[in-house]
């Protein structure tokens, strides 16, 4: 499979980098080689806890399945003021094959570096590069109610709470990409 290059997000504290195959066969190795290939500083204490096992093949699948779906994955990495850049976490956005207009997002960070905005700033930035794909229409993010940092991360990226979740115990939040037509403004058939 041939994957487009695509740049890193830039923000004013982060750089959202797209993660590859590459990049979680070396992780999943534990081979030592993420940093050089993310050119990034790797914490002892990577990955953060939603970093789960089976995130590995499922990211592994969804590139494979969809590759124009490359740079809704990404690593975020903290720009530090000598040059260099430390991994602090990562988040990313999937859609499913019953829903393929609706985006869903998920994110994490190490916990040195939660409660300073990171999450948000990462979120926004992924929201921002997903709007500028004509498909996604809405993107959703699912937690559970007992982790008050999640929803205010997603409140503050514009979500507005849209039910439970699709887990049991969880809340859904939405946030539509695309104003809807109203009836009087749709152009009619024929």
């Amino acid at each position: 499979m041939l994957l487009r290059f695509v740049d890193d997000i830039a923000t004013s504290r982060l750089s959202l980098i797209s993660i590859t195959p590459e990049m979680l066969r070396a992780e999943q190795a534990g081979e030592g080689r993420l940093g050089e290939l993310i050119r990034c500083v790797v914490p002892t204490n990577w990955p953060h806890e939603n970093w789960e096992p089976h995130v590995y093949d499922f990211m592994l699948t969804q590139l494979k399945e969809h590759p124009d779906q490359l740079g809704w994955q990404r690593y975020v990495g903290l720009v530090c003021p000598a040059g260099f850049r430390t991994l602090i976490g990562s988040l990313g956005a999937f859609t499913k094959a019953d829903r393929p207009s609706e985006c869903e997002i998920g994110y994490g960070m190490l916990p040195q570096f939660e409660g300073r905005g990171f999450a948000t700033e990462g979120a926004r930035a992924l929201i921002e590069y997903l709007r500028e794909d004509e498909r996604i229409e809405s993107v959703i993010a699912h937690t559970f109610p007992s982790i008050p940092a999640s929803i205010r991360v997603m409140e503050k990226c514009g979500m507005v709470f849209d039910g439970d979740g699709e887990e049991a115990g969880t809340v859904r939040y939405r946030l539509p990409l695309r104003p809807l037509l109203r009836a009087e403004q749709q152009i009619p058939a024929g």
